[in-house]
């Protein structure tokens, strides 16, 4: 939707001020996001660490993306309780 559209490029200038480079892109699956998207709330995914080895034995996560994603997450927050869209 236009929100998703708005949402997304919010946190695209957002991350850009922390140095992230955010894609737009697909899975293929489904997550928890997909019961918000259904009610018409905009909603993001994949906003939570960089990994690899999704649902595998070799399923791990890099923890120097940890502080990155929380900053940017952060900034959301902050800008959607306060400004909005």
């Amino acid at each position: 939707t236009e929100d998703v559209v708005k949402l997304f490029e919010l946190a695209r200038t957002l991350g850009g001020q922390l140095g992230l480079d955010l894609a737009e892109t697909g899975s293929g699956g489904g997550s928890d996001a997909s019961f918000a998207c259904a009610l018409g709330v905009p909603t993001l995914d994949g906003l939570g660490a960089v990994g690899d080895g999704k649902h595998a034995e070799d399923e791990h996560l890099l923890v120097s993306s940890l502080a990155e994603r929380a900053a940017l997450v952060t900034l959301l927050v902050e800008r959607l309780a306060n400004r909005g869209l």
